[in-house]
């Protein structure tokens, strides 16, 4: 894959922070948008832009085109059956809380169980906690192995008869661990609960195909797939989501309306209330063609070529502590022994190079790895080699400016 003629695809990469060029290495909060992405979005608002569905005039008419080819194209990407499975929501967050206030709800009782993991987003914790409360369930958790990753073992003693839901990360967004969602599928349903899966650092990297693994809800944010903010996508399996009451009610989601009662409208409308985000799932439409176009299974490679390069110099310079195991996505994890992440990140943005630092709304896994922060670069299709030569370099020059000599 040539990183050099992508890179020149996004505009934003092609300029100095602090007089030094760019290195974009938290694509894991958010990704950098592509010309493409930039003009899909533009030529919505300069040529067509009106509300979807109500419409029969010539704008509105296209706006709902755009609309719902996009939904066709996450179809396409995510390898749902039909269209009635894309369900277009405001990011990974939004979806996973439908899906904890509209089935986690109605179908999880007191002696239920809800299993998730310690390496959980806050977005896949939060929610099952409330509904835990709510509903008298308990939370269990599957035990994480030192180098952060689950063994089929303890899924397979995690998960009872007892449990009705089973949620889980695709991939980690701090330690980079692929877990094995086929799997961890097929134990929840032998026990007859359904898996709901955040797919927000999996979707963008990798090629996802949801019939495969047989995931009950998988729920996945634009933004973090070159698209715009804003957007996000809930997958579920139609027979569940037919069988779930609208979170939101509202226009364009009714079939009829009445002075004391109301009926909804068919999948996927049903939970799309309001005017949704038109311009966002054009954009996103746009980032799945540019991403098709270079290949799912290419960015794949090449972010696990990066993502092992990046271990093996990190490793290299002593004082660093790496955490989450060696098979892993595409980010590396890290500490500089007696220097504060939020420092560590001060100094390589003088340097040009951006990184996230904190505890990336994974405050139970800090406490796992006992730290109460670390220090995040994560990589896309536009990262090369020489950008984790540049990382590198800026942690020597952040261990020289506090003075540590290894």
């Amino acid at each position: 894959m040539d990183e050099a003629l992508i890179k020149r695809h996004f505009p934003i990469l092609d300029q100095e922070v602090n007089e030094h060029p760019l290195v974009y290495l938290d694509s894991g909060a958010t990704s950098q948008k592509p010309n493409t992405v930039i003009d899909a979005i533009s030529k919505y608002y300069k040529e067509y832009n009106s509300n979807v569905h109500r419409g029969v005039h010539t704008l509105g008419t296209m706006a709902t085109e755009g609309y719902e080819n996009a939904r066709e194209k996450v179809r396409q990407f995510i390898h749902a059956k039909s269209t009635e499975e894309v369900i277009f929501t405001r990011g990974t967050t939004t979806s996973l809380n439908l899906v904890a206030q509209s089935y986690g709800r109605a179908n999880v009782h007191e002696g239920d169980e809800i299993v998730i993991t310690p390496m959980e987003h806050h977005a896949n914790l939060i929610p099952w906690q409330q509904v835990a409360k709510l509903t008298g369930a308990t939370l269990k958790y599957i035990p994480m192995q030192e180098d952060g990753t689950l063994s089929l073992e303890d899924i397979k003693e995690t998960i009872t008869d007892q449990t009705k839901i089973v949620a889980v990360t695709h991939v980690s967004n701090v330690l980079g661990t692929i877990n094995p969602v086929k799997e961890i599928a097929k134990i929840a349903h032998e026990h007859q609960a359904v898996i709901v899966v955040d797919g927000a650092q999996s979707t963008p990297h990798m090629p996802v195909d949801v019939q495969d693994l047989d995931v009950d809800f998988y729920a996945f944010s634009g933004h973090k797939m070159l698209g715009p903010t804003g957007i996000g996508v809930l997958y579920g399996k139609q027979d569940l989501l037919e069988n779930m009451e609208p979170v939101e009610t509202g226009g364009d989601m009714i079939e009829f309306v009445g002075l004391y009662d109301s009926t909804w409208k068919e999948l996927p409308w049903k939970f799309e209330a309001g005017t949704p985000t038109i311009a966002g799932a054009i954009g996103l439409g746009a980032a799945i063609d540019f991403l098709n176009q270079v290949g799912m299974d290419k960015i794949h490679a090449h972010e696990d070529e990066i993502a092992t390069y990046a271990l093996d110099v990190l490793s290299e310079v002593e004082g660093i502590s790496i955490y989450g195991p060696k098979k892993r996505g595409g980010l590396v994890t890290f500490n500089i022994e007696g220097v504060h992440p939020h420092d560590v990140s001060t100094v390589l943005d003088a340097e040009g190079i951006a990184v996230r630092a904190g505890h990336h709304c994974a405050q139970p896994l800090m406490k796992c790895l006992s730290v109460s922060a670390t220090v995040r670069a994560s990589f896309y299709l536009y990262n090369t080699k020489d950008d984790i030569d540049r990382l590198v370099e800026g942690i020597k020059k952040t261990k020289e400016f506090f003075g540590h000599v290894f």
